[in-house]
């Protein structure tokens, strides 16, 4: 599933400013350099999702510390996620985060590649989710039928209980 998991998921973009005039209601932003660039932009993602690692290497500190200013402005939660999983905690934690009004920042402890696919099925429709992709930039996932449907597919083809996270999701 590894290449069907490198194609992006929606258009690309280099600029922040030229991504937002693209976004939805709701935004998710899933890695530290997104969030960073988004923050930059002045803006503050309704959930952000940061490991302090991109390309599976601690982030730089001008990165690290836009990510601490979304920090004081946000609530953050830590939960643990393993490097090519998706725990129940982290999906639990993610619906939390985007059913609470406010902004939340959520500290993985592991990692959070896979991230984007439950954020997908759990952000309403016209949400926007974005991720990087490495080397190209961000990705604007929009949040729709089709897409839920898609991360659904991918979601159960994964090793793993993926029963177990519909249930939390609240998809049958």
């Amino acid at each position: 599933m590894r290449g069907e998991l490198k194609e992006p998921m929606g258009p690309i973009f280099t600029d922040a400013e030229s991504l937002l005039s693209e976004t939805g209601e709701l935004l998710v932003a899933v890695g530290d350099v997104v969030t960073y660039h988004l923050e930059r932009a002045g803006v503050t993602p309704d959930v952000a999702v940061v490991d302090g690692l991109t390309k599976r290497e601690e982030v730089e500190d001008e990165v690290a510390e836009g990510v601490a200013r979304l920090g004081a402005t946000a609530s953050e939660v830590h939960v643990e996620n393993p490097a090519g999983a998706i725990s129940r905690e982290m999906v639990r934690t993610l619906r939390a985060a985007i059913a609470d009004p406010e902004p939340t920042v959520i500290v993985v402890e592991g990692e959070e590649d896979l991230v984007t696919l439950p954020a997908i099925v759990a952000a309403p429709l016209g949400a926007s989710v974005v991720y990087g992709q490495p080397g190209e930039g961000m990705v604007h996932a929009k949040v729709t039928d089709d897409a839920k449907a898609e991360m659904c597919d991918l979601l159960r083809r994964m090793d793993g209980d993926s029963e177990a996270l519909f249930e939390i999701l609240e998809i049958e």
